[in-house]
């Protein structure tokens, strides 16, 4: 009780000298006591405010790399910090069950509780984190800041490297939480080129895609050095950019593939209509708009304008190359590419968009005035592109996806109706072996509408694939024949395969496998 008294007597003195000494004299004297325990301390403190400058008005950069650098430490650390601060803005809690995740419930944001603090650890090193909250007198207004403890002997080796530690985390966190949005180019009331988006939910990834192995790896190394090399191309002085060409048939997942891309990047998608712009500046106009970590979409760039000195040639390549490899279900396919090469020639007729503004739009001065951006274009036929726009700078990377391999085939199999291991299969991947090509989106068709029955779906793909195996040498024949006569294959027509030469190509099939089997002792 003694010691109590005396305690309330001494705060009772220090409240008379406040009242009654000069306010300069207290302020000298809690500097120097500020001194005497900063001499006498251990540690070091580094404050860490919401805002900079007197006026308190522009953002502190680092307030928010600290901010979410603590936000994924407090979801780690055991036990988590005494007490902390829930929050679900309204915004998000409304849209959090619609979309791609409808269902899922939004998950609430963590953030350290004013005036309590949080350890972290860093090279054998601790560190301590305090979030300050002080309403300003007079105000409802809070002024927050951090500040960051550590050990005063090893403060100047260890504040740069935890601080690059901290911001390299806190940019990750931000990259895979951010929402993402898939643009689309439109023309405003007032005649301006501009972007409208819609929220990004797609579910392709590097992990669904049915691609050769070898390919899928060396896209995903290439991605991941292009997205880790802000230093690098900050060094050599070239544009943190990078094109991609994706050519092959339709079906054969060029959408797909830049899905896959945006999802593994966390970029936004800004899918680009060349016959919607007017001009070579609003091409230019629209690139301004775009943001960093974006993929630029250019889909079909054979058909959105006229990119080469003579579609007449172009047009008889392409003609050639269909009759020579087409199929009978390819028939419909075929006239709609015709359709849409026509559909695009006539608007490219009137756009006013031309070779040299597109050329400037991939790799002139007006593509620097971003970073961390990758264009892609897609096209059916690669032929049919100046070599002009597919010289490395423009597109850097090119990607040919074509028919379904075996690998991918059984990737594709075991992903729709769980089979790793059917006599069919192997006679489907014999098959593709002889020449038969299907694309990823005929297989999965085939497997979507058996997804319930797996030997059937297996059967019907084996099926189908000596289908076109024998088609393709019967075209081939009719073909050289027609070589040889001056006929055309495509006045002739084609034979396909009906349903009873379908039963027979199955029978056949049961019976190889069978005899395979029994060759190998099972």
């Amino acid at each position: 009780m003694e010691f109590l008294s005396q305690m309330w007597s001494l705060l009772g003195l220090l409240t008379i000298l406040q009242n009654v000494l000069p306010t300069q004299l207290l302020s000298l004297l809690h500097s120097l006591w500020q001194s005497l325990q900063d001499s006498l301390t251990p540690y070091c403190y580094f404050d860490v405010p919401e805002f900079l400058g007197s006026a308190a008005v522009e953002p502190n950069a680092l307030y928010r790399h600290v901010q979410l650098y603590l936000h994924r430490s407090l979801l780690l650390s055991s036990p988590p910090p005494p007490r902390l601060t829930l929050s679900l803005p309204r915004s998000v809690a409304v849209s959090g069950g619609g979309g791609h995740d409808a269902g899922v419930a939004a998950t609430p944001s963590v953030s350290l509780s004013p005036n309590h603090s949080v350890a972290d650890a860093f090279n054998g090193h601790r560190a301590v984190w305090t979030h300050h909250a002080d309403t300003l007198q007079d105000s409802l207004e809070e002024r927050r800041s951090f500040s960051l403890r550590l050990p005063k002997r090893h403060a100047a080796a260890v504040l740069p490297a935890y601080l690059a530690h901290l911001a390299a985390a806190a940019d990750h966190l931000e990259r895979s939480s951010r929402a993402r949005r898939l643009h689309t180019n439109a023309a405003s009331p007032r005649g301006a080129a501009t972007w409208s988006s819609v929220p990004f939910y797609h579910p392709s990834t590097f992990d669904t895609l049915a691609l050769d192995p070898d390919l899928k790896a060396r896209l995903l190394a290439d991605l991941t050095a292009f997205a880790d090399g802000r230093e690098f191309y900050s060094r050599t002085g070239r544009p943190w950019k990078r094109g991609y060409l994706l050519h092959g048939p339709p079906g054969s997942g060029k959408s797909s593939l830049i899905a896959a891309m945006a999802n593994h990047l966390r970029y936004d998608v800004f899918d680009l209509e060349l016959t919607r712009v007017a001009t070579n500046a609003d091409l230019r106009a629209l690139l301004i708009q775009t943001t960093n970590r974006s993929l630029i979409v250019i889909e079909d760039i054979d058909c959105s304008l006229h990119l080469t000195g003579d579609r007449g040639i172009a047009a008889k390549r392409r003609n050639k190359r269909r009759r020579l490899h087409a199929t009978a279900s390819d028939d419909s396919s075929d006239s709609d590419s015709d359709g849409g090469d026509m559909g695009g020639g006539g608007d490219n007729h009137r756009a006013k968009v031309t070779l040299s503004g597109l050329l400037n739009f991939t790799d002139g001065l007006w593509s620097c005035c971003g970073e961390e951006r990758i264009i892609v274009f897609t096209t059916n036929h690669v032929d049919d592109i100046d070599p002009a726009l597919l010289r490395p700078g423009r597109m850097d990377v090119h990607v040919r996806l074509g028919a379904c391999g075996a690998p991918a085939m059984r990737e594709l199999v075991d992903r729709y109706v769980g089979v790793g291991d059917h006599e069919m299969l192997h006679a489907a991947e014999g098959c593709i072996r002889d020449g038969a090509e299907m694309t990823p989106a005929e297989v999965g068709e085939v497997l979507l509408r058996n997804r319930d029955d797996p030997d059937a779906a297996v059967t019907e793909l084996a099926v189908e694939l000596k289908a076109r195996q024998s088609a393709g040498d019967e075209l081939q024949w009719e073909d050289s024949a027609a070589e040889l006569s001056d006929e055309s294959p495509r006045k002739k027509g084609r034979k396909g395969l009906g349903w009873e030469g379908k039963v027979r190509i199955l029978g056949r099939l049961r019976s190889l496998t069978k005899s395979e089997s029994g060759r190998r002792g099972v």
